[in-house]
């Protein structure tokens, strides 16, 4: 196949590049560049608006979003003149489509505008490639800094990038679920240069004192809760229960994370990630339940040499399993217990050479079947689902031949355990579109196997009366107990933020 791939010849940027690069990996094709003139460049302000921003926030470079000179893309164009197979219009130059011919949109607008716009706006951009008008495959993008509009930029560049390379290849959802909280009617307009110089001056100097609100107050702070079942659960009801939840007590040196109940000869155990904020990173800690409440505070039973977070855990043939998050290692590592709930020996690496986020297992069919999000290329941790599968949950893991099965920051990466009822496999999910773990939902998986996944989400529930405070992150139970996290609304500066 013979990919013509058409750019802006007025803003070259780093993903062209790293796109470029990724197609003619694969397999039987080859690319040409076509820089395409006489298009509008975007506002002078918005570069200004990204180097105070890099400046502030220690970013180094722009990464993906960087602007490059045309002729180092040019510079990877095949040579030859051989006729296209397909085109991927990047920059919406309304050439005549002679062969199948991708666009690119972000809300509907092609080129940088729409995303820039989305960015700005703080809404959640969708990204489509489009023969016509039909959808060839669609994204929800997501970033892990919001408010910071070089960094989300980094980002969904890198995540477009995932997403034509991933239909090149045949893989990738074509198309989304619509959820409740996304912006009605089309992206705003890109605001005038002379608003977004007032805008970022604005933006730029409200950061600088979050920035100095954060280092002082170890923001944010996350909590545990967790409440006795006396009737349905969060996957019945879809809502908070009306008696709320207990929180489960840190000293303000640490704060807990990641809720992983379990029960072993007959006892309920708690698991939970223990970030302590002198050590800047997290471990694993357990606390058991007595009486129908913590017996105590959590103590440590796992570190390791990188951040661990959500604690995994199962039993199988008479042992008992964790597989934490140990993304810092650029693996999924599995453990085992040798004197539970402590001594935790390393078993095997599950996959490697992968920043993943929040590896869930789940027995489906004759396989096991593992979830969780990947960094692809820079882009955020949330949004791009991968599946693997395996005979054996010790392995060998195989990815699924349409990775990333999913992208969307709504509903993609894992919190929690997936649960059967009524034969539905129901697994719980972040919706990160107003931020890292700022809501929950429960998605109904109806496809999983070697030819595909789909969901639909069945319910959504995010912090309100009942779970005060501006996240709510995972879900789990055992035991006959309920627990999820989220951060707390941490202390104020009187009059700091409006």
């Amino acid at each position: 196949m013979h990919i013509r791939v058409e750019c802006n010849a007025g803003v070259v940027r780093r993903w062209h590049l790293t796109l470029v690069r990724r197609l003619k990996s694969m397999p039987g094709k080859s690319v040409t560049v076509a820089l395409v003139e006489g298009l509008p460049d975007l506002p002078a302000g918005l570069e200004a608006l990204f180097q105070l921003e890099a400046a502030i926030h220690g970013l180094a470079g722009h990464g993906q979003a960087e602007r490059v000179p045309a002729a180092d893309l040019l510079a990877l164009s095949d040579a030859g003149e051989a006729p296209a197979d397909l085109v991927l219009d990047l920059c919406g130059s309304k050439a005549p489509a002679t062969v199948a011919r991708w666009q690119l949109t972000y809300d509907g607008f092609t080129g940088e505008d729409g995303l820039i716009a989305a960015i700005l706006s703080g809404s959640t951009p969708t990204a489509r490639l489009l023969d016509g008008q039909n959808v060839i495959a669609e994204a929800r993008l997501g970033t892990e800094y919001g408010g910071i509009a070089l960094a989300s930029f980094d980002e969904m560049l890198a995540r477009s990038v995932t997403l034509i390379t991933a239909s090149v290849a045949g893989g990738c959802q074509t198309r989304l679920q619509a959820l409740r909280q996304e912006e009605a009617g089309s992206s705003p307009a890109i605001p005038s240069i002379s608003r977004l110089g007032k805008a970022a001056a604005k933006k730029v100097a409200r950061r600088i004192v979050q920035q100095i609100y954060r280092l002082c107050y170890n923001s944010p702070h996350w909590r545990v809760g967790w409440r006795k079942l006396n009737g349905p659960d969060l996957f019945d009801l879809g809502a908070h229960p009306k008696t709320g939840w207990t929180d489960l007590p840190d000293d303000g040196r640490r704060f807990y994370a990641d809720p992983f109940p379990f029960v072993h000869q007959g006892k309920l155990t708690l698991f939970v990630e223990d970030f302590i904020h002198k050590l800047g990173k997290g471990i694993i800690s357990a606390v058991d339940f007595v009486d129908g409440r913590p017996a105590g505070k959590p103590i440590p039973v796992l570190e390791h040499n990188c951040h661990l977070s959500y604690p995994f855990i199962f039993e199988e043939e008479g042992q008992i399993w964790m597989v934490p998050e140990t993304s810092g290692n650029g693996t999924i590592e599995l453990f085992r217990a040798t004197a539970y709930p402590g001594g935790w020996v390393k078993e095997a690496d599950l996959v490697t050479g992968l920043t993943c986020s929040d590896a869930t297992l789940v027995r489906h069919g004759n396989l096991w079947w593992m979830f969780a999000t990947v960094r692809d290329g820079g882009g955020a941790f949330s949004d791009a689902l991968h599946l693997w599968s395996a005979p054996d949950f010790r392995g060998p893991w195989t990815p699924h031949a349409a990775n990333p099965v999913l992208i969307d920051i709504a509903t993609a990466r894992p919190a929690g355990r997936m649960v059967v009822r009524d034969g539905r496999l129901l697994r719980p999910v972040q919706d990160c579109r107003r931020g890292y773990g700022a809501a929950l939902a429960i998605a109904r998986v109806t496809k999983l196997d070697h030819e595909g996944f789909a969901q639909v989400v069945e319910a959504m529930i995010g912090p309100g009366p009942e779970w005060p405070g501006r996240r709510l992150h995972s879900l789990n139970s055992a035991g006959g107990f309920e627990f999820i996290d989220g951060s707390a609304t941490a202390p104020k500066w009187k009059g700091l933020f409006p």
